[in-house]
């Protein structure tokens, strides 16, 4: 659909509303009507495509006065008089495109509020790593492994129960309780002395994290109810997760040109503080309310009985395995990979990372366009076929061993391949929970993903690093090549060709 005028407001009955500065939904019966169709060509030659009037000629009357409804989102506004209806229009951005999903206000500083506070964490993730140095020395790579344990085990284990608990709360208050809470530990971070604090605050830190994350997550389709729109807000947000990964390092880098590690934290704090004032003051949609009558112990596990319910889910399970199989390996090998096999720095450490952002924002910038005729089901499995093969190829560089150069071209493109999987598997996922799902049981089978998809690292985390520590490297990518197969398998079976991503109508 091309860029046009939305239409704002439609009868004349409503013309004292609108303009008192109370905007009207777009009348979309309105638009359909062949009565409207008819009349309005007198005046120009227009194309009605519900709820969107793209004028291709001048209007015949001139312009009307401007108007306090639709202000801020308003450069031009036209008038067609039809007999008793007066279409009142706004320009708009191509649905479907990012800039469409921008435009929504809700959704945009629901995106700030994310991308802020994803700055916040990279920072924080940087002046850790700088902590537990500081704490103890070369036993730091230790205490780190033990932070990442404790944030598996809150986002696997707090998650669910933190969503039963606060599941009759409106979002909003969960949200920026999550925030306030997050800024508070990483203000207190600085002020560690021992390596249990540490220990303590980043499980309080990721619980909070596992609160935040999935009840977004859960408002996002009903802010964006335009299944293109929520589409590109997906894809916006897979960006955001990618830029972090390669831009924090970086902000964090120039930073600490200027200031000691423990500074870094005060700009977590920033972070945070300011993703907590943009959700303060956005108006977060509500969601109905869940069924209190069933015990807690059923509102922990609904989620996940929601998706073992379901094929196309079960599906989705079992792909979130292979990607985080394909995820183990870079997060956990890469380095050993460019220092150890290759013979790189640093520096060759933060390229091969980021081939693999690459890889994945690229993906995500023209997945929208590519799901307008692709159904999900094909970009999923492809994805959960690029993985296998991926890890496939990294088994036999680790096994040839061949000279740096090809070395490097290798992993270079590998990387590039795996992190285009994992964003052809991660971006569409939401997509299948959304379809899967209704507005009351949304926030738990959101959070049900957000756990159970970290459940998986608990698996492959251990198999990347203790495998290839203690037997090799070559056996330690063997055996995920070989999980991520029989996981990518076991997807194909479970979602046939001809079950859909979106089922009609949804159930509970």
């Amino acid at each position: 659909m091309t860029p046009g005028l939305r239409v704002v407001s439609t009868q004349r009955r409503w013309r004292r509303q609108a303009r008192g500065g109370k905007p009207t939904r777009a009348c979309a019966r309105l638009c359909r009507s062949r009565r409207v169709r008819r009349r309005a060509t007198r005046y120009s030659s227009v194309e009605l495509s519900s709820p969107t009037f793209a004028f291709s000629l001048t209007l015949r009357r001139p312009p009307c006065r401007p108007l306090r409804s639709g202000a801020r989102c308003a450069t031009s506004r036209l008038c067609a008089y039809v007999r008793t209806y007066r279409l009142i229009c706004v320009q708009t951005p191509e649905t479907g495109s990012m800039a469409a999903a921008l435009a929504h206000p809700v959704f945009r500083r629901l995106f700030t509020a994310q991308v802020v506070a994803l700055v916040g964490t990279g920072l924080l993730t940087v002046a850790l790593g700088l902590l537990a140095y500081d704490l103890a020395g070369s036993n730091a790579g230790a205490v780190l492994g033990t932070a990442l344990a404790i944030k598996m085990i809150a986002y696997v284990a707090v998650a669910p129960v933190i969503a039963a608990v606060t599941d009759r709360l409106p979002r909003k208050t969960v949200l920026v309780t999550a925030d306030v809470l997050r800024a508070a530990v990483a203000l207190a971070l600085p002020f560690v002395a021992q390596v249990w604090q540490i220990y303590v605050l980043i499980f309080v830190l990721q619980a909070a994290s596992a609160t935040f994350t999935p009840a977004f997550q859960s408002v996002i389709p009903s802010v964006l109810e335009d299944e293109d729109d929520y589409t590109a807000g997906l894809s916006l947000s897979r960006l955001a997760y990618d830029l972090e990964a390669v831009l924090s390092p970086m902000l964090a880098a120039a930073l600490l040109l200027l200031i000691d590690y423990n500074s870094l934290f005060i700009g977590t704090v920033i972070g945070f503080a300011a993703s907590t004032l943009l959700v303060s003051t956005t108006p977060v949609p509500t969601l109905p309310p869940t069924d209190r009558t069933q015990p807690l112990r059923s509102r922990i596990t609904a989620g996940a009985r929601v998706m073992a319910h379901r094929p196309v889910l079960r599906a989705l399970l079992a792909m979130n395995l292979v990607v985080g199989a394909a995820t183990a390996l870079v997060v956990v090998n890469t380095v050993v990979y460019v220092r150890d096999l290759l013979g790189g720095t640093d520096t060759g450490v933060a390229v091969a990372l980021g081939c693999y952002g690459a890889g994945s924002m690229v993906v995500a910038l023209t997945l929208p366009r590519v799901l307008h005729g692709v159904p999900d089901r094909t970009v999923m499995l492809t994805g959960c076929a690029l993985l296998p093969l991926g890890l496939v190829v990294v088994t036999t560089v680790l096994l040839v061993d061949p000279a740096p150069t090809l070395g490097w071209a290798i992993l270079a493109t590998t990387w590039v391949l795996l992190g285009a999987g994992t964003s052809l598997v991660n971006t569409p996922s939401a997509r299948l929970l959304r379809y899967q799902s209704t507005p009351a049981n949304r926030p738990a089978v959101f959070t049900a993903q957000f756990s159970l998809s970290h459940a998986c690292f608990l698996l492959t985390y251990p198999l990347a690093g203790w495998i290839g520590a203690r037997v090799g490297q070559p056996v330690a990518a063997a055996l995920l090549a070989l999980l991520a197969t029989l996981a990518a398998a076991t997807a194909t079976w479970l979602w046939p060709r001809h079950l859909s991503a979106k089922p009609d109508p949804v159930t509970a």
